[in-house]
């Protein structure tokens, strides 16, 4: 049970270019499988940024907010009430 509620973030890169970060997943979970998963099945690229105040913070390229969304609460990382989404 997350203490902190998951931030799912779409930032604007350039133009009609954006970015997805998720910000606040449980230190107890394999991160490299999370990106790895999310890369495959939605065809996007991503990384791990390692950030002093939020920790380790998944991008993802491309607008996944909805992706990103419905994958944490189906494999039961999150409930909906934990997750909230910014941006666009």
């Amino acid at each position: 049970m997350n203490l902190q509620p998951v931030t799912i973030q779409v930032l604007q890169r350039t133009g009609r270019k954006f970015f997805t970060s998720i910000i606040g997943l449980a230190d107890d979970l394999d991160k490299e499988k999370i990106v790895s998963y999310l890369k495959k099945t939605y065809k996007c690229n991503g990384f791990i940024v390692d950030n002093a105040e939020f920790g380790e913070i998944i991008t993802l390229f491309g607008d996944q907010k909805e992706n990103v969304y419905q994958f944490l609460i189906k494999e039961q990382i999150c409930t909906k009430d934990e997750i909230v989404l910014k941006g666009l």
